[in-house]
């Protein structure tokens, strides 16, 4: 069989020293193949946020292996991570994280500023985000000029524009109504399911992790269960 895109083996994560150290993951098993659509769910505490860190390259483990694309991630230094977390992975947050003065289009293009490409090519991949997520019209309005979900839309271009393999979102719909809701993750399955990026998200709702392939819950710092949802991988049974 191929090797899963993400492989955490016997992650551990402790925060803190002596007395007052925390061991926020004790040892976390978790294969992640390309293409999955994951739900990661449990109570706060739980260690699924400190474990979305790590596989971000935000965060590094205490012990144990962390493999991205058969490169072992808890080896890299930071600019490695930093140069991995830009070329691989796309972020969406629940507060949006848009730049209040500036367009749709703009708050799109920042990925690519970093990444060091020129302004005509920054523009053409901005603009070609935004009409993937249905909102080219709207490319020269502000944030303020945006609805909830329309603002999240935008984050969700801005996290696509580099074409990731990977779109890490947490509480994507956290800020939105249910009607909004339905909207943000039924474009995160069509992202999935027709662009291949393979998403891993953070949820409390039952309801948003429906839309999932794979739900991975978490107790107690460690994977407590996972339940395979009934719509399969392509080209899997």
């Amino acid at each position: 069989m191929a090797e899963p895109l993400i492989r955490l083996e016997g992650v551990t994560k402790t925060f803190g020293t002596g007395a007052t150290a925390f061991q926020a993951l004790k040892g976390v098993d978790l294969a992640i193949e390309r293409g999955d659509f994951i739900a990661v769910m449990g109570a706060s505490g739980s260690g699924k946020s400190t474990t979305m860190n790590i596989l971000g390259c935000l965060d590094v483990p205490t012990g144990g292996a962390y493999v991205f694309r058969g490169v072992h991630v808890e080896q890299l230094d930071r600019d490695q991570r930093a140069m991995l977390r830009r070329r691989y992975l796309g972020f969406v947050f629940q507060g949006f994280n848009l730049l209040a003065r500036t367009t749709a289009l703009e708050n799109v293009e920042l990925p690519l500023l970093y990444r060091g490409e020129n302004r005509k090519q920054r523009q053409d991949m901005a603009m070609a985000a935004l009409d993937k997520v249905g909102l080219g019209p709207w490319a020269d309005h502000t944030p303020a000029e945006l609805s909830g979900g329309q603002q999240q839309r935008v984050a969700i271009a801005r996290a696509i524009v580099t074409e990731p393999d990977v779109l890490l979102a947490d509480e994507p719909t956290g800020n939105l109504d249910s009607e909004r809701s339905i909207e943000i993750m039924e474009l995160l399955r069509s992202l999935n399911t027709d662009s291949g990026i393979t998403v891993l998200m953070v949820t409390h709702e039952a309801d948003m992790a429906d839309f999932a392939r794979t739900i991975v819950h978490f107790k107690d710092g460690l994977v407590e269960r996972i339940d395979r949802q009934h719509v399969p991988l392509e080209g899997v049974d």
